[in-house]
């Protein structure tokens, strides 16, 4: 199976070419990804466990889930995409904000993304996808704000980034 590409993009967000994610992410290029954040009727935010198995970042907490556009691909079909990939479900989902951020990792790695925040509703129980996502729960935006600052290295570099980035953004 061919290596997942990502869309670079400008700090416009005008797509510029197309890369293996790996050799973006070794690379720190700027490229498009989206980070979807469902909340349910209680204003509680879903958090996923990233599986133990992931080749960053693994075991840690993080929004619901995120990933990468496929060239040509919406970024509310992207959200959708994942996910069902990764936590069995779909909803609707409604774009947000947008900005760029960066993070470096120990292993060499940087997400360096253009990201739309996506957000939807859903107030059910996920069928989680183990290869990708160890555990799951629901949990206050003011309560992950406190863990945050307590436990950050519970969570994932880019969570705690985007979560402050989008906190006041984060309602439906």
């Amino acid at each position: 199976m061919p290596e997942e590409k990502v869309i670079l993009v400008n700090e416009n967000d005008e797509q510029i070419g197309l890369m293996p994610k790996m050799e973006a992410h070794e690379k720190a290029l700027l490229h498009r990804a989206f980070s979807v954040f469902i909340l349910n009727d209680n204003n509680e935010l879903m958090l996923q466990q990233r599986a133990a198995n992931k080749y960053h970042s693994p075991s840690l907490w993080t929004n619901t889930c995120c990933s990468h556009q496929r060239d040509g691909e919406s970024n509310l079909d992207a959200g959708k995409r994942r996910l069902q990939e990764e936590m069995g479900f779909t909803t609707e989902l409604k774009e947000s904000i947008s900005f760029i951020y960066k993070a470096p990792f120990d292993n060499g790695l940087t997400e360096h993304e253009f990201d739309h925040i996506l957000l939807g509703n859903f107030n059910d129980i996920p069928h989680i996808n183990k290869d990708e996502v160890a555990d799951w729960k629901w949990m206050s935006l003011n309560d992950i704000k406190v863990d945050i600052e307590k436990h950050p290295e519970l969570y994932t570099e880019w969570f705690k980034i985007i979560f402050a980035e989008s906190f006041e953004h984060l309602k439906l």
